[in-house]
């Protein structure tokens, strides 16, 4: 009994043995390079999968730097809007008080001259009224000198006399 079960032990042994051959045999011919597809298959998904985070990582940071370089060039240009505006009220801030200084400037040019004409003009009427009321008194001081004969006769002598020292 010893030697059938020493025989079975060996038959059976060989018989697992040649089953599992047979078995490795049937997997390595049908089912290994499916499972090894499949098995490269994930392994190349998940690895477009990481490339694909990493590009989309990149993408995003070019994004970023894209915005904030977007975001310096807007405030630079706002800044020189700014100043460009800063200056052109500068400029009509100083076009209008030149302008309104040439304008005083002329007003008081104008003011003179109107003031001088109006002196001139009065200085003139003044003279005229002078040389007016002069006449009427010497009018009337001659003609009250010359109402006397004597006084028009020791006039004429006067004047010849002054007349003859000259």
């Amino acid at each position: 009994m010893e030697k059938l079960l020493e025989e079975f032990s060996l038959g059976l042994f060989f018989w697992q043995t040649l089953l599992f051959g047979l078995l490795l045999f049937l997997l390595w011919k049908f089912a290994w390079k499916p499972i090894l597809n499949a098995i490269n298959d994930r392994e190349e998904g998940i690895k477009n999968a990481l490339d694909a985070a990493e590009e989309a990582k990149k993408e995003m940071q070019n994004v970023t730097a894209d915005s904030e370089k977007l975001l310096k060039e807007a405030r630079a240009e706002r800044e020189s809007m700014l100043k460009e505006a800063r200056e052109i009220k500068d400029k009509i801030v100083a076009d209008a008080k030149e302008q309104a200084q040439v304008e005083g400037d002329k007003m008081i040019k104008q003011a003179q001259a109107t003031i001088e004409s109006e002196k001139k003009a009065a200085v003139a009427d003044i003279k005229e009224q002078v040389a007016n009321l002069s006449i009427e008194i010497a009018e009337k001081v001659i003609k009250e000198e010359l109402s006397d004969k004597k006084k028009q006769q020791k006039l004429v002598d006067d004047m010849l006399g002054d007349i003859k020292l000259n």
